[in-house]
C-alpha cells in the first residue's frame, strides 16, 4: 500500500486523484518484493504521479497510449523547468513504463531487428552443443569470429580454398593479442572440421589454419601466498548481508578452487547438507560432486540465513542492489574478488579476476603435499598437463635440481 512510504494527506490525496492511481498500490508491493528501500519507493510514487499530472495537462489520461515518445516529452518538460536530477526522475518513469507492460496495460516493445546469422552457423553451434558439450557463452564467443569469417568468404562453404582462409587470418587476426588470436583461430579450426565432417568443404581444410605459437607450461601460476588468502577473506564485513555474500563466495573460491561460472549458476538445491557435498556443473556439462569445508559449509548458512534477500530465484547468490536478481555474468564474481583485494591491502597482485584464488587453492594444495592427482580432481582438469602447470610453484625446489649452463658456453 502507498501509506506505507507516503504518509501526507495531501501528497495521498494527489496521489489516489491521479490517472495513474489504479496500479500506485501494486508498484509499491512489486518495488518492495524486488528489495527496493522505502525511501527509493516513495521517490518513485512521487515521480510516477508528476507524470500522470503532467500528462494530464496535455490531455494524455489513457495509460494505454503511453510509450518512449511520452517519457521524452517528460524529459522535455522537467528541462524546461529546469529541475537538477531530472535524469533520475526520466529513469523512474520508464521503469513505471515498464511495469505498466508487464501488467499488460501498455503492449510490449518490439524488439529489435537480430542480424541475420547464416543458417550454416547455427547448425555448427547445435552440432557442437550436441557433440561437443560447449557452453552457450563458448559459442557466443566462437560466433563473434565466425559470423565475421563467413562474411569475408561467403556462405557457399564448398569455395574456400587455403588462400582465401589463411587471408582471411593474417589480415583479420594480425593485429589482435595472443589470447583473443588463439581463441579465434581455435573457433575457425573448429568450424571447418565441421564442414569437412558433413561433406561441406574439403577433408582437411582445417589444417591451413595458422598456429599461434605457445609454450605450454612456460611461465608460473599466478597466486597468492596462503597469508594473502586469508586477508582476503577476512575482509569482509560479516555484520552485512553484502559482506556475509561476499564471504561465502571468496571461501568457494580459495578452499574449493571454483571457477567464476560456478558461482554464478549455483544453485540451493546443488547442497546436499546431510552428506556436506556441493555438486557443480562445469565445463562440457560435466557434473562433478565435491566435498564442502565446514568453514564454507557455515559461510553458506550465515548467507543463506542473514544475508540473502527474499528471492524465488533458486540460484544461491544474488545482487545487492535492488531488484535483486542472480549473477548473470563472471564478471560479478570478478568484482567481489578485486574489491576483495582492495580491501586488504593487495594493492599489486598477480591478477584481480577470480582465477587468482583458483590458482592460489592449488598452489596451497600443492605445498601442503596433495598429489597432482588430487589437485586435478578437486580443479576438475580433463588433462593432467593442465594440472602440471602447479608443479613450478616451489621455485626455490626447482633451484636446486636446475643443472648448471655447461661450460662456458654462451646462452
Amino acid at each position: 500500500m502507498i501509506t506505507d512510504y507516503v504518509r501526507a494527506p495531501d501528497a495521498l490525496a494527489r496521489m489516489r486523484a491521479c490517472c495513474a492511481a489504479a496500479y500506485l498500490d501494486d508498484l509499491a508491493s512489486t518495488m518492495a518484493r524486488e528489495g527496493f528501500q522505502a525511501l527509493t519507493i516513495a521517490e518513485h510514487l512521487r515521480t510516477v504521479v508528476q507524470l500522470a499530472r503532467w500528462a494530464e495537462r496535455r490531455g494524455d489520461v489513457d495509460l494505454a497510449d503511453w510509450d518512449e515518445r511520452t517519457v521524452a516529452g517528460f524529459r522535455q518538460h522537467l528541462a524546461r523547468r529546469r529541475v537538477i536530477k531530472r535524469d533520475r526522475a526520466v529513469s523512474r518513469a520508464r521503469r513505471f513504463l515498464a511495469f505498466l507492460r508487464t501488467r499488460g496495460v501498455i503492449a510490449a516493445e518490439k524488439p529489435a531487428p537480430t542480424p541475420r546469422c547464416p543458417p550454416v552457423l547455427e547448425q555448427f553451434a547445435d552440432w557442437m552443443v550436441r557433440h561437443r558439450g560447449l557452453t552457450q557463452h563458448t559459442i557466443r564467443r566462437y560466433r563473434r569470429t565466425l559470423e565475421v569469417f563467413v562474411s569475408a568468404l561467403g556462405e557457399k562453404t564448398v569455395a574456400y580454398d587455403v588462400t582465401s582462409i589463411r587471408r582471411f587470418v593474417i589480415d583479420h587476426l594480425g593485429h589482435r593479442g595472443r589470447g583473443e588470436t588463439r581463441e579465434a583461430v581455435t573457433a575457425i579450426r573448429s568450424f571447418l572440421r565441421f564442414l569437412a565432417a558433413h561433406g561441406r568443404a574439403r577433408l582437411g581444410i582445417e589444417c591451413c589454419v595458422p598456429t599461434v605459437p605457445e609454450w605450454r607450461l612456460s611461465a608460473l601460476p599466478r597466486y597468492l601466498d596462503a597469508p594473502d588468502v586469508e586477508r582476503v577473506v577476512a575482509s569482509c564485513d560479516l555484520s552485512t548481508g553484502h559482506g556475509l555474500r561476499d564471504h561465502a563466495i571468496l571461501l568457494l573460491l580459495s578452499r574449493l578452487g571454483l571457477r567464476a561460472g560456478d558461482i554464478v549458476g549455483m544453485r540451493i538445491d546443488d547442497i546436499d547438507w546431510h552428506r556436506g557435498t556441493l555438486c557443480l556443473q562445469g565445463k562440457s556439462y560435466r557434473e562433478t560432486v565435491l566435498p564442502l569445508p565446514q568453514d564454507v559449509g557455515d559461510a553458506l548458512v550465515a548467507y543463506l540465513r542473514k544475508g540473502r534477500p527474499r528471492s524465488d530465484s533458486p540460484r544461491v547468490f544474488l545482487t545487492v542492489l535492488a531488484p535483486t536478481r542472480p549473477f548473470t555474468t563472471s564478471a560479478a564474481v570478478s568484482d567481489v574478488v578485486r574489491f576483495a583485494l582492495s580491501r586488504a591491502g593487495i594493492h599489486n597482485p598477480p591478477t584481480r579476476g577470480a582465477h587468482l584464488l583458483r590458482h592460489s587453492a592449488a598452489t596451497a594444495m600443492l605445498r601442503s603435499g596433495s598429489t597432482l592427482d588430487a589437485i586435478a580432481t578437486v580443479l576438475r582438469h580433463r588433462s593432467s598437463q593442465t594440472t602440471a602447470h602447479y608443479a613450478k610453484v616451489d621455485e626455490t625446489m626447482l633451484q636446486s635440481i636446475a643443472q648448471p649452463w655447461p661450460g662456458d658456453a654462451p646462452c
